[in-house]
């Protein structure tokens, strides 16, 4: 008897889902996302309304693999339907931060007086939005969205200081699906 590993993942209406080898894309109502998985060792198929990911013989690392693009699979789902929002809040003690949007980079001045501004990368086709002290970070694909939201709290990261007392920086306070306007 051949042992297989199997997860299946739910296509709601309204969604498309099409795999052409190990190459998943969902078409949704916002919008289009595409994900290659050939470096994993699963097979990926559609059977119905479901996307089925298996794995014939599986070891320990193909049985994580199967559950690891079943999740991905997953995401895209939802971030293709409603979307992902992350919310950073701008904290200062001592020094009044500036925050600005140049291009495919966040800008944050004065930050703890200093005069060179930290620079923070925005990944992929993320939209980074900056009102009063707090930053919106949105987009479909929730990498992307939750690496723009890391690399804007990192960039305020501060090193040999007593983190006790100099809490100044950009810290990630809610994570939600859907775009909020």
């Amino acid at each position: 008897m051949q042992e297989i590993e199997i997860r299946k993942v739910k296509i709601p209406e309204g969604v498309t889902v099409k795999v052409e080898g190990k190459t998943v894309e969902v078409i949704g109502e916002k919008g289009r996302l595409v994900r290659d998985f050939s470096g994993h060792p699963v097979e990926i198929r559609i059977i119905g309304d479901e996307v089925e990911v298996s794995a014939v013989w599986p070891k320990r690392r193909e049985k994580a693999c199967v559950g690891t693009v079943a999740a991905h699979i997953r995401n895209m789902i939802r971030g293709a339907t409603k979307g992902f929002t992350y919310k950073l809040k701008i904290v200062f003690a001592h020094f009044p931060i500036s925050v600005k949007i140049s291009g495919d980079k966040v800008l944050i001045e004065n930050f703890m007086g200093e005069r060179a501004p930290r620079v923070a990368k925005i990944v992929g086709n993320t939209k980074v939005t900056v009102k009063g002290d707090d930053i919106i970070v949105q987009g479909i694909n929730i990498e992307e969205v939750s690496q723009t939201a890391a690399n804007i709290e990192q960039a305020t990261k501060i090193k040999d200081r007593d983190p006790r007392r100099f809490l100044d920086g950009i810290y990630i306070y809610e994570k939600m699906e859907g775009l909020a306007s």
